[in-house]
């Protein structure tokens, strides 16, 4: 489904940002956290009180999906270049 998302918006994307969106998965599901925040805010100030709620808990949703493919990007590309992190002391 996220490859069906990329590739979808990968046609209108400068090169620079599908390389970036194809590194890190979940930026696309934190953008649009943030971009239904603020619509929630302005719904909020509009009096639109049922809106804004739902808005917020979709964002807070697509905030929780897009932590945890970023994670799982930070671990699949820490494995593939091989990267040890050693403690220091």
């Amino acid at each position: 489904m996220i490859w069906v998302m990329i590739n979808c918006f990968a046609k209108k994307m400068p090169a620079g940002v599908k390389g970036y969106v194809r590194e890190n998965w979940g930026a696309p599901f934190i953008v649009g956290f943030m971009l239904l925040l603020m619509v929630a805010a302005v719904s909020l100030s509009m009096s639109l009180t049922a809106l804004a709620d739902g808005l917020a808990i979709a964002a807070y949703y697509a905030l929780v999906a897009g932590v945890v493919l970023q994670l799982v990007c930070f671990l699949k590309y820490n494995k593939k270049n091989g990267e040890k992190h050693h403690e220091s002391s």
